[in-house]
Protein backbone atom coordinates (compact mmCIF):
# COMPACT_ATOMS: atom_id res chain seq x y z
CA UNK A 1 0.00 0.00 0.00
CA UNK A 2 1.27 3.53 -0.97
CA UNK A 3 0.25 6.67 0.64
CA UNK A 4 1.64 10.13 -0.59
CA UNK A 5 1.68 13.66 0.54
CA UNK A 6 1.89 16.79 -2.13
CA UNK A 7 3.49 20.65 -0.87
CA UNK A 8 4.00 23.89 -2.72
CA UNK A 9 7.13 25.44 -2.36
CA UNK A 10 8.52 28.55 -4.00
CA UNK A 11 12.05 29.08 -5.11
CA UNK A 12 13.37 32.97 -6.19
CA UNK A 13 15.64 32.71 -9.03
CA UNK A 14 19.14 34.46 -8.89
CA UNK A 15 18.11 37.24 -11.34
CA UNK A 16 14.80 37.82 -13.32
CA UNK A 17 14.32 35.19 -16.14
CA UNK A 18 12.69 37.28 -18.96
CA UNK A 19 10.96 35.18 -22.19
CA UNK A 20 8.82 36.63 -24.94
CA UNK A 21 5.23 36.47 -22.34
CA UNK A 22 6.46 37.24 -19.35
CA UNK A 23 9.08 37.85 -16.61
CA UNK A 24 9.65 34.85 -14.11
CA UNK A 25 11.44 36.31 -10.40
CA UNK A 26 10.60 32.97 -8.91
CA UNK A 27 9.61 29.03 -9.27
CA UNK A 28 6.59 27.80 -7.84
CA UNK A 29 7.42 23.86 -7.52
CA UNK A 30 5.09 21.14 -6.57
CA UNK A 31 6.69 18.21 -4.75
CA UNK A 32 5.40 14.61 -4.16
CA UNK A 33 6.55 11.82 -1.57
CA UNK A 34 5.57 8.53 -1.43
CA UNK A 35 6.24 5.92 0.75
CA UNK A 36 5.25 2.15 0.97
CA UNK A 37 6.52 2.33 4.44
CA UNK A 38 10.18 1.20 4.16
CA UNK A 39 11.19 3.03 1.31
CA UNK A 40 10.21 6.98 0.30
CA UNK A 41 10.15 8.49 -3.39
CA UNK A 42 10.03 11.59 -4.55
CA UNK A 43 8.89 13.63 -7.85
CA UNK A 44 8.96 17.40 -8.49
CA UNK A 45 7.33 19.17 -10.88
CA UNK A 46 6.64 22.92 -11.91
CA UNK A 47 3.07 24.31 -12.88
CA UNK A 48 2.81 25.87 -16.22
CA UNK A 49 0.18 28.96 -16.28
CA UNK A 50 0.68 28.82 -20.31
CA UNK A 51 -1.20 25.10 -20.36
CA UNK A 52 -3.72 26.06 -17.78
CA UNK A 53 -1.88 25.09 -14.39
CA UNK A 54 -1.68 26.68 -11.13
CA UNK A 55 -0.15 25.55 -8.44
CA UNK A 56 -3.55 24.63 -6.66
CA UNK A 57 -5.01 23.53 -9.49
CA UNK A 58 -1.77 20.71 -9.66
CA UNK A 59 -2.12 20.29 -6.31
CA UNK A 60 -5.68 19.09 -6.23
CA UNK A 61 -4.77 17.22 -9.18
CA UNK A 62 -2.07 15.12 -7.22
CA UNK A 63 -4.13 14.62 -4.36
CA UNK A 64 -7.21 13.02 -7.16
CA UNK A 65 -3.89 11.14 -8.36
CA UNK A 66 -2.98 10.23 -4.73
CA UNK A 67 -6.50 9.00 -3.88
CA UNK A 68 -6.77 6.64 -7.00
CA UNK A 69 -3.59 5.40 -6.37
CA UNK A 70 -3.87 3.87 -2.97
CA UNK A 71 -6.42 1.30 -4.55
CA UNK A 72 -5.13 1.19 -7.93
CA UNK A 73 -1.42 -0.33 -9.87
CA UNK A 74 0.38 2.93 -11.54
CA UNK A 75 0.67 1.17 -14.32
CA UNK A 76 -2.98 0.92 -14.89
CA UNK A 77 -3.42 4.48 -13.64
CA UNK A 78 -0.83 5.85 -15.79
CA UNK A 79 -2.60 6.42 -18.73
CA UNK A 80 -5.79 7.37 -17.08
CA UNK A 81 -4.24 10.86 -15.93
CA UNK A 82 -3.58 14.00 -17.93
CA UNK A 83 -0.47 14.62 -19.14
CA UNK A 84 1.45 17.57 -17.65
CA UNK A 85 2.90 18.65 -13.89
CA UNK A 86 0.62 16.58 -11.34
CA UNK A 87 1.44 13.34 -13.32
CA UNK A 88 5.22 13.97 -13.87
CA UNK A 89 5.48 14.73 -9.66
CA UNK A 90 3.80 11.80 -9.11
CA UNK A 91 5.56 9.19 -12.27
CA UNK A 92 9.05 10.76 -11.02
CA UNK A 93 8.34 9.65 -7.00
CA UNK A 94 7.27 6.45 -8.23
CA UNK A 95 10.31 5.32 -10.35
CA UNK A 96 11.99 6.90 -7.45
CA UNK A 97 10.26 4.90 -4.67
CA UNK A 98 10.68 1.47 -7.02
CA UNK A 99 14.55 1.47 -7.28
CA UNK A 100 14.86 2.20 -3.38
CA UNK A 101 12.44 -0.62 -2.98
CA UNK A 102 15.02 -2.51 -5.23
CA UNK A 103 17.94 -1.53 -4.44
CA UNK A 104 18.80 -0.78 -7.82
CA UNK A 105 18.74 2.55 -9.96
CA UNK A 106 16.08 3.72 -12.02
CA UNK A 107 18.04 3.37 -15.13
CA UNK A 108 18.97 -0.45 -14.38
CA UNK A 109 14.84 -0.98 -13.73
CA UNK A 110 14.24 0.06 -17.03
CA UNK A 111 16.90 -1.59 -18.78
CA UNK A 112 18.58 1.45 -20.13
CA UNK A 113 22.75 2.14 -20.01
CA UNK A 114 24.69 3.84 -17.29
CA UNK A 115 23.69 7.36 -17.61
CA UNK A 116 26.93 9.93 -18.50
CA UNK A 117 27.87 13.06 -18.23
CA UNK A 118 25.86 15.75 -20.46
CA UNK A 119 26.67 18.83 -22.07
CA UNK A 120 23.89 21.24 -20.89
CA UNK A 121 22.86 25.01 -22.21
CA UNK A 122 23.16 27.67 -20.21
CA UNK A 123 19.46 29.63 -21.33
CA UNK A 124 20.01 33.70 -20.96
CA UNK A 125 17.00 35.79 -20.85
CA UNK A 126 16.02 38.38 -22.95
CA UNK A 127 18.12 41.63 -22.30
CA UNK A 128 20.10 44.40 -24.06
CA UNK A 129 22.34 42.66 -26.89
CA UNK A 130 25.45 43.64 -24.41
CA UNK A 131 23.94 42.59 -21.68
CA UNK A 132 23.27 38.56 -23.01
CA UNK A 133 26.42 39.10 -24.90
CA UNK A 134 28.27 39.51 -21.60
CA UNK A 135 26.49 36.78 -19.87
CA UNK A 136 27.52 34.41 -22.85
CA UNK A 137 30.99 35.38 -22.00
CA UNK A 138 30.99 34.50 -18.76
CA UNK A 139 29.48 31.18 -18.64
CA UNK A 140 31.34 28.76 -20.07
CA UNK A 141 29.45 26.79 -21.44
CA UNK A 142 29.89 25.06 -25.08
CA UNK A 143 26.22 25.51 -26.03
CA UNK A 144 24.15 28.71 -25.26
CA UNK A 145 20.65 29.37 -25.68
CA UNK A 146 19.10 32.84 -26.39
CA UNK A 147 15.76 33.78 -25.42
CA UNK A 148 14.25 35.87 -28.03
CA UNK A 149 10.95 37.51 -29.04
CA UNK A 150 11.66 41.37 -29.93
CA UNK A 151 12.83 44.60 -32.57
CA UNK A 152 16.33 43.40 -31.40
CA UNK A 153 16.04 40.13 -31.62
CA UNK A 154 19.45 39.69 -34.70
CA UNK A 155 21.33 42.13 -32.68
CA UNK A 156 21.07 40.16 -29.24
CA UNK A 157 22.14 36.93 -31.46
CA UNK A 158 25.20 38.75 -33.32
CA UNK A 159 26.32 40.26 -29.60
CA UNK A 160 26.40 36.86 -28.46
CA UNK A 161 28.27 35.12 -31.69
CA UNK A 162 31.05 37.85 -30.86
CA UNK A 163 31.24 37.68 -27.46
CA UNK A 164 31.16 33.19 -28.01
CA UNK A 165 32.92 32.97 -30.99
CA UNK A 166 33.26 28.70 -30.71
CA UNK A 167 29.91 28.21 -28.74
CA UNK A 168 26.82 26.29 -30.40
CA UNK A 169 23.93 28.87 -30.13
CA UNK A 170 20.45 28.10 -30.08
CA UNK A 171 17.82 30.29 -30.24
CA UNK A 172 14.01 30.09 -28.77
CA UNK A 173 11.00 32.60 -29.50
CA UNK A 174 8.62 31.13 -27.01
CA UNK A 175 5.82 32.14 -29.71
CA UNK A 176 6.76 35.39 -30.38
CA UNK A 177 7.12 35.64 -33.91
CA UNK A 178 5.27 35.61 -37.51
CA UNK A 179 6.04 33.33 -40.13
CA UNK A 180 6.84 36.21 -42.04
CA UNK A 181 9.40 37.40 -39.15
CA UNK A 182 10.82 33.98 -39.67
CA UNK A 183 11.40 33.64 -42.88
CA UNK A 184 13.54 36.95 -42.97
CA UNK A 185 15.32 36.10 -40.18
CA UNK A 186 16.20 32.22 -41.17
CA UNK A 187 18.85 33.08 -43.40
CA UNK A 188 20.94 35.69 -41.12
CA UNK A 189 20.38 33.30 -38.15
CA UNK A 190 21.96 30.56 -40.51
CA UNK A 191 24.84 33.18 -41.19
CA UNK A 192 25.57 32.98 -37.42
CA UNK A 193 25.99 29.62 -37.35
CA UNK A 194 22.22 28.92 -35.00
CA UNK A 195 22.22 25.72 -34.43
CA UNK A 196 18.20 25.67 -34.02
CA UNK A 197 15.45 27.65 -33.76
CA UNK A 198 13.07 26.87 -31.19
CA UNK A 199 9.10 27.47 -31.30
CA UNK A 200 9.37 30.37 -33.40
CA UNK A 201 5.61 30.59 -33.92
CA UNK A 202 2.32 30.14 -31.65
CA UNK A 203 1.30 26.43 -31.64
CA UNK A 204 -1.79 27.00 -33.35
CA UNK A 205 -0.38 28.72 -36.66
CA UNK A 206 2.89 26.46 -36.86
CA UNK A 207 1.64 25.18 -40.05
CA UNK A 208 3.25 27.88 -42.26
CA UNK A 209 6.66 25.72 -41.07
CA UNK A 210 5.81 23.48 -43.90
CA UNK A 211 6.57 25.89 -46.54
CA UNK A 212 9.62 27.49 -45.28
CA UNK A 213 13.02 26.27 -46.33
CA UNK A 214 14.60 25.51 -42.99
CA UNK A 215 18.06 26.38 -43.34
CA UNK A 216 18.03 26.00 -39.60
CA UNK A 217 16.37 22.96 -37.72
CA UNK A 218 13.16 23.95 -36.07
CA UNK A 219 12.20 22.42 -32.63
CA UNK A 220 8.99 22.08 -31.38
CA UNK A 221 8.35 22.75 -27.58
CA UNK A 222 4.87 24.25 -27.24
CA UNK A 223 3.77 22.44 -30.21
CA UNK A 224 4.80 18.62 -28.70
CA UNK A 225 3.68 17.48 -25.52
CA UNK A 226 3.33 13.46 -25.75
CA UNK A 227 3.90 10.79 -28.27
CA UNK A 228 0.67 11.12 -30.07
CA UNK A 229 1.82 14.82 -30.95
CA UNK A 230 3.88 13.52 -33.35
CA UNK A 231 2.00 12.86 -36.83
CA UNK A 232 0.50 16.12 -36.64
CA UNK A 233 4.56 17.72 -36.92
CA UNK A 234 6.42 15.65 -39.49
CA UNK A 235 7.08 18.20 -42.39
CA UNK A 236 7.12 21.28 -40.07
CA UNK A 237 9.80 20.26 -37.19
CA UNK A 238 12.85 18.66 -37.30
CA UNK A 239 13.45 18.68 -33.47
CA UNK A 240 11.11 17.95 -30.41
CA UNK A 241 11.77 19.08 -27.41
CA UNK A 242 10.87 16.99 -24.82
CA UNK A 243 10.11 18.53 -20.88
CA UNK A 244 8.56 15.93 -18.37
CA UNK A 245 6.19 18.88 -17.08
CA UNK A 246 4.31 18.86 -20.73
CA UNK A 247 4.98 14.73 -20.96
CA UNK A 248 3.43 13.98 -17.43
CA UNK A 249 6.59 12.07 -16.51
CA UNK A 250 9.65 9.83 -17.29
CA UNK A 251 7.36 6.97 -18.95
CA UNK A 252 5.63 9.26 -21.13
CA UNK A 253 8.72 10.86 -22.11
CA UNK A 254 10.73 7.83 -22.53
CA UNK A 255 7.93 7.04 -25.40
CA UNK A 256 7.98 10.36 -26.94
CA UNK A 257 11.80 9.76 -27.36
CA UNK A 258 11.78 6.85 -28.79
CA UNK A 259 8.83 7.32 -31.19
CA UNK A 260 10.12 10.75 -32.48
CA UNK A 261 13.56 9.20 -33.48
CA UNK A 262 11.70 6.37 -35.56
CA UNK A 263 9.68 9.41 -36.91
CA UNK A 264 13.17 10.74 -37.73
CA UNK A 265 12.97 13.75 -35.45
CA UNK A 266 16.13 15.40 -33.89
CA UNK A 267 15.36 15.55 -30.01
CA UNK A 268 15.85 17.90 -27.53
CA UNK A 269 15.40 17.68 -23.52
CA UNK A 270 14.29 20.59 -21.96
CA UNK A 271 12.96 22.13 -18.39
CA UNK A 272 11.36 24.54 -16.34
CA UNK A 273 13.62 26.54 -13.61
CA UNK A 274 13.08 23.88 -11.31
CA UNK A 275 15.91 22.04 -9.03
CA UNK A 276 18.33 19.23 -9.30
CA UNK A 277 15.16 16.52 -8.15
CA UNK A 278 13.10 17.35 -11.62
CA UNK A 279 17.16 17.88 -13.28
CA UNK A 280 17.55 14.06 -12.09
CA UNK A 281 14.97 11.99 -14.36
CA UNK A 282 15.29 14.30 -17.75
CA UNK A 283 18.75 13.40 -17.54
CA UNK A 284 17.87 10.01 -18.55
CA UNK A 285 16.20 10.92 -21.39
CA UNK A 286 18.50 13.13 -22.26
CA UNK A 287 21.42 10.67 -22.85
CA UNK A 288 22.61 10.59 -26.77
CA UNK A 289 20.28 13.67 -27.79
CA UNK A 290 21.01 16.17 -29.98
CA UNK A 291 20.18 19.31 -27.26
CA UNK A 292 20.22 19.15 -23.69
CA UNK A 293 18.71 22.12 -22.12
CA UNK A 294 19.06 20.82 -17.82
CA UNK A 295 20.15 24.02 -16.01
CA UNK A 296 17.02 24.80 -14.01
CA UNK A 297 18.95 24.50 -10.99
CA UNK A 298 21.98 27.23 -12.05
CA UNK A 299 18.68 29.44 -13.06
CA UNK A 300 17.66 29.46 -9.65
CA UNK A 301 20.68 29.77 -8.14
CA UNK A 302 20.19 27.53 -5.37
CA UNK A 303 19.59 23.65 -4.81
CA UNK A 304 18.26 20.52 -3.18
CA UNK A 305 20.81 18.34 -0.85
CA UNK A 306 22.76 15.78 -2.97
CA UNK A 307 22.38 17.87 -5.83
CA UNK A 308 23.63 17.39 -9.73
CA UNK A 309 27.22 18.45 -10.13
CA UNK A 310 27.89 21.47 -12.52
CA UNK A 311 30.84 21.90 -13.93
CA UNK A 312 32.03 23.95 -17.08
CA UNK A 313 28.87 23.27 -18.95
CA UNK A 314 28.72 19.49 -17.80
CA UNK A 315 26.33 18.07 -15.77
CA UNK A 316 26.76 14.64 -14.02
CA UNK A 317 24.35 12.07 -13.81
CA UNK A 318 21.98 12.05 -10.29
CA UNK A 319 23.28 10.55 -6.89
CA UNK A 320 21.29 7.89 -5.38
CA UNK A 321 20.66 10.14 -2.39
CA UNK A 322 18.98 12.64 -4.61
CA UNK A 323 16.55 10.31 -6.96
CA UNK A 324 16.12 6.98 -8.72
Amino acid sequence: MISGTVRHEQWPLARAFVISRESIEHSDLIVVELSDGAAVGRGEASPTQHYGETVESVCAEVEAILARLAGEDWNRLHDRCRPGAARNAVDCAIWDLRAKRAGRRVWELLDLPEPAPLQTAMTIGIDTPEAMAARAAACGHALIKLKLGGPDDMARVAAVRRAAPDARIIVDANEAWTGDTLANLLPELAALAVAMIEQPLPAGADGALASLDRVVPVCADESCHISADLDALLGRYDVVNIKLDKTGGLTEALRLRERARALGFEVMVGCMEATSLSMAPASLVAQGCAFVDLDGPLLIGSDRPHPLRYEGGVVDPPERDLWG
